[in-house]
């Protein structure tokens, strides 16, 4: 094949690749159809949820948390219609389950699949806090941050094979990656793309919580009390999420731009 063809062929997948992030405006490439990933995120899912049941709908903690859940994906929606990115969102299943596990931790998977262990809620502390954490991980399934990570991954993991070549001959790396990429996972690499992730992810939660009538300001004392839980945290350079000082800093720089969309008791 000629070079310059080749070339030429390359540079237009890309652009057809690229998106923008709401909120940031940041370009991101996504080499992975949306379909895959919606089909992987139900599929880890589901197995998460076989190994860690839930606690039911009837448990009032886990009521309240799908009560604020719907209302962040109520606001994210009504976000993305408004500015032009309602496709973004298309074919999402918005799930909240809280499970038993004193982990502090909570994420979402592609497809608007969320999961709060309940060591985070102590941290959250009121429901302007849970909405904080909910509203951030919301963030990362709108951003296709998992899109992202996968395709680097895939690209230095799986030597530039298909995702689909991948799910045959390597299931078990396969696995490895999505639970990674979806943030279920750690190892190092792609250390400061994941901190870019963090940060934007904070921003447009920010956004998101400020419409669905939260405080955006309780972000902050979220990760005050984030940074007084026992444990050295890592220096940030060795971090995938940036330091509490750098988090903290960026949230109330950003604070005055998500105030505009903060009306109480929305």
């Amino acid at each position: 094949m000629n070079k310059s063809y080749l070339f030429a062929l390359v540079v237009a997948l890309i652009i057809q690749s690229c998106a923008t992030v709401p909120v940031t405006g940041r370009k991101q490439l996504k080499l992975l159809p949306s379909s895959q990933m919606l089909s992987m995120s139900a599929s880890e899912y589901s197995s998460f949820l076989n190994e860690k049941a839930p606690l039911p709908a009837s448990n009032a903690k886990a009521r309240n948390l799908k009560d604020i859940g719907e209302d962040i994906a109520a606001a994210t929606e009504k976000y993305l219609r408004d500015n032009g990115h309602k496709s973004m969102i298309d074919n999402f299943d918005w799930t909240f389950n809280l499970v038993e596990d004193e982990t502090v931790n909570a994420w979402c998977m592609p497809g608007g699949r969320v999961v709060f262990y309940t060591g985070i809620l102590p941290i959250c502390k009121n429901d302007n806090g849970i909405a904080a954490v909910m509203g951030h991980e919301v963030a990362h399934a709108v951003a296709r941050h998992g899109n992202e990570r996968m395709s680097q991954q895939l690209a230095i993991q799986g030597a530039g094979m298909s995702l689909s070549t991948l799910l045959q001959e390597e299931p078990q790396l396969t696995h490895d990656l999505a639970l990674q990429a979806f943030g279920l996972g750690s190892q190092f690499g792609i250390l400061a793309y994941s901190r870019k992730h963090e940060s934007e992810a904070d921003k447009m939660g920010l956004i998101f919580m400020a419409i669905a009538g939260y405080d955006p300001r309780e972000a902050v004392e979220v990760w005050k009390r984030m940074a007084e839980v026992g444990g050295q945290q890592p220096p940030e350079f060795l971090s995938t999420h940036p330091s509490h000082e750098t988090r903290i800093e960026e949230l109330n720089a950003y604070m005055d731009e998500a105030l505009k969309y903060y009306s109480p008791g929305n």
